[in-house]
């Protein structure tokens, strides 16, 4: 509390704040809910009440103005006055200002003001227009902090993954204790008879006492393990909100929007209980506030177009959410005029996007697909609302920031639909586990088809490269481990494989792997953003005792196999040996990939000491070294090699994060070629001086 005041009034806020923002859409309706309006004087009151204990006098006051402005209304049945309506909206929307001043800043930047911590998840209203309240509020739970626990949780799994190998000697010591005794029960001549009874006994008590250890510590280990895998999945349903949080700040979007350009509009909601990651909830709703206002600014008609159309006065803006695997959609849809698709061609001609040629040439599809371009509008005049042109680049960025996709459909006087699809959750997946030339990695249920097993016959080899039929198609195959540059490219016709049939955004494909080691449940996390990786690689998860295993882009791999090189026109020459030495499991695997995708021979060490062994036993093109290591560094490595006559003329690299000055002289000084700092890694510009110095 002392470094964070505010920590618990937020919260109570928060909720606070959004039963009174239901409650004045539901006034604004314009039924008389006794009901109602006392629920929202309790609400202001404790809303008033709690900001007086933590001394902020500003929203007491607008707490205090509600009370006055629903006040008259407690009790008489009467609908509430459009000016009590307004007063109860604009002390809400001060109050919800106020809140985001009072947001926890990071200790670094304890002194860069007092600005929303919601950054990461706010996009620009449209220049002059009002946003509408909470749309840009962090809802629920911290984000920050569920990961934390979410780490937590997963450090007591490594432990408890270490705990369980302890049973492995448990087990031994039991089995030892038992042979003992069988060997102190068989009748042995040369034994002495005084001693052995007492020996018996003590062996005895042993081989019970460990089998009481082993016992106890296997079970304990096991209800840990529940307990923890129970506590990891709700922290990770922590993460996700229901769509019906942002259903007020939309409401309200709607309902703004309508008065400043005077219609009358019905908000409708549904599937509100679809789930989304904290992080995609932030985007998808600043993503549909633009969309509804698009949809009161340009598609619904005024009152007049309406009746004269044989529509009813009220037009309707609907939001439907719906989840579809792994994946939400949601719909945002008008009864409206529609998209002037003439106007859209014009706007395009004037702009000088389209030649008058080419845009008539254009179907409505294609049409619809460029005005998402943004950058286009068919407003004749600026105005809070439209004129600006820039409403749907806000819809595609902020939907594109997680590989969602949107789309829109109109149908001339009848209205038009926006379809935003985007990932339920950014850190957990479904993921098939499989195996390839000794990797273990993950692929995301949702894009895997089916899994078969190929026997040689079953591949048909064409100038294309391999392929197999798969429910009266032929598709692409490659052998997983070929993406990978892992395994020879010489013996895919002579073997079987276990096949995966992906689901790429326009195609399938299929990859042989050497196994499949089933389902998983996944926490996946991005690379380091200065490691480097390849295109099909997503991100990455720890599995039970901590190590990594990548996670692979379903659409990135099925795009590499339908391009990837024919076996048959597949020639390699001799790879040259470089040993890589880095004590991150991480570091050395993603490195090792790099530089088998360029065509090298990669040997791993662990450690300086370990590196020196190899080195003294087989001759290396080159060392690839990291500078931080227990025991050896990796300065010391290369001292060591340059004293040596037959290691003295082999390059060596350094790759550290070390940056300083200093460091890198001292790379200079003991005999280092290459000095690169991780946090600048270029692939291209290591795989150049690799081949600068090894000559291939």
């Amino acid at each position: 509390m002392k470094r964070d005041p505010y920590r618990y009034f937020r919260v109570e806020a928060r909720e606070l704040l959004e039963q009174l923002g239901t409650g004045a859409l539901e006034l604004d309706k314009g039924s008389a809910a006794p009901d109602t309006v006392a629920r929202m004087l309790r609400g202001a009151h404790t809303l008033k009440g709690a900001a007086s204990v933590v001394k902020h006098r500003e929203i007491v006051d607008h707490a205090h103005a509600i009370e006055d402005a629903l006040s008259p209304f407690r009790g008489t049945g009467e609908t509430v006055s459009r000016q009590g309506i307004d007063a109860t909206l604009k002390a809400l929307d001060e109050i919800t200002l106020r809140m985001a001043g009072l947001a926890p800043q990071p200790q670094s930047e304890s002194a860069a003001g007092t600005d929303s911590g919601s950054a990461d998840q706010r996009l620009p209203a449209e220049k002059g227009s009002l946003e509408p309240v909470g749309a840009s509020q962090p809802l629920g739970t911290n984000v920050d902090e569920m990961d934390v626990l979410l780490d937590g949780l997963t450090e007591a799994n490594v432990q408890l993954a270490a705990l369980r190998r302890g049973i492995a000697p448990l087990k031994r010591g039991r089995r030892l204790a038992q042979l003992l005794e069988e060997q102190l029960a068989a009748p042995r001549g040369d034994r002495s008879n005084v001693a052995s009874p007492k020996l018996a006994a003590m062996v005895s008590e042993l081989r019970g006492l460990v089998e009481s250890v082993q016992r106890d510590v296997s079970d304990g280990v096991e209800q840990v393990d529940r307990e923890l895998n129970q506590s990891r999945e709700a922290a990770e349903r922590l993460r996700l909100l229901p769509a019906s949080f942002m259903f007020v700040v939309l409401e309200r979007a709607v309902r703004d929007a309508a008065q400043a350009v005077g219609k009358r509009i019905a908000f409708v909601t549904s599937g509100g209980e679809v789930r989304l990651d904290v992080q995609v909830f932030g985007a998808v709703q600043s993503a549909l506030v633009q969309a509804v206002r698009n949809a009161v600014a340009h598609g619904i008609e005024s009152e007049l177009e309406r009746e004269i159309a044989g529509k009813p006065a009220e037009g309707r803006v609907s939001i439907d959410v719906r989840r579809r695997g792994h994946r939400a959609v949601i719909v945002c849809r008008d009864d409206g005029r529609g998209v002037d698709l003439d106007a859209v061609r014009r706007a395009m001609e004037s702009k000088g996007l389209l030649l008058p040629a080419d845009a008539a040439k254009l179907n409505n599809e294609e049409l619809l697909r460029l005005l998402l371009r943004g950058g286009i509008t068919t407003s004749g005049a600026v105005t809070q609302l439209a004129g600006r042109g820039i409403g749907l680049d806000i819809i595609r960025e902020a939907v594109s920031r997680f590989r969602g996709e949107v789309s829109i459909r109109t149908d001339q006087g009848l209205g038009t639909s926006m379809e935003i699809i985007v990932p339920i959750s950014l850190a957990v997946v479904d993921a098939l586990i499989v195996e390839s030339a000794g990797w273990v990695m993950s692929i995301p249920m949702e894009a895997v088809k089916r899994t078969l097993r190929i026997a040689p016959g079953d591949l048909a080899q064409t100038a294309q490269g391999a392929s197999i039929e798969y429910e009266g198609n032929v598709i692409p195959f490659v052998p997983l481990e070929r993406t990978l540059q892992r395994g020879t490219q010489t013996k895919d016709a002579a073997r079987s494989w276990s096949a995966v049939v992906i689901a790429g955004a326009n195609a399938l494909a299929a990859v042989g792997v050497d196994r499949l080691c089933g389902t998983q449940n996944l926490v996946v996390r991005p690379l380091p953003e200065f490691t480097p990786s390849d295109p099909i690689v997503a991100g990455a998860s720890l599995d039970a005792e901590g190590h990594p295993q990548l996670v692979l882009d379903p659409e990135a791999l099925v795009e590499h196999v339908r391009r990837a090189v024919p076996a048959a026109a597949a020639t390699s020459s001799p790879a040259a040996p470089i040993l890589v030495i880095d004590d991150s499991l991480t570091t050395r695997m993603l490195e090792q990939s790099i530089l088998e995708s360029a065509g090298y021979e990669v040997e791993l060490a662990v450690s300086g000491e370990e590196a020196l062994e190899l080195a003294r036993k087989r001759r290396y093109a080159l060392f690839l070294v990291d500078v931080e290591m227990p025991g050896m560094d990796g300065f010391t490595f290369i001292e060591r090699t340059q004293a040596e006559p037959v290691l003295r003329e082999i390059p060596a690299i350094l790759v550290t994060s070390r940056a300083s000055s200093e460091d890198r002289r001292r790379g200079r000084s003991v005999g280092a070629k290459a000095y690169i700092v991780k946090g600048d890694f270029d692939q291209t510009e290591l795989l150049e001086k690799i081949r600068a110095l090894v000559g291939q």
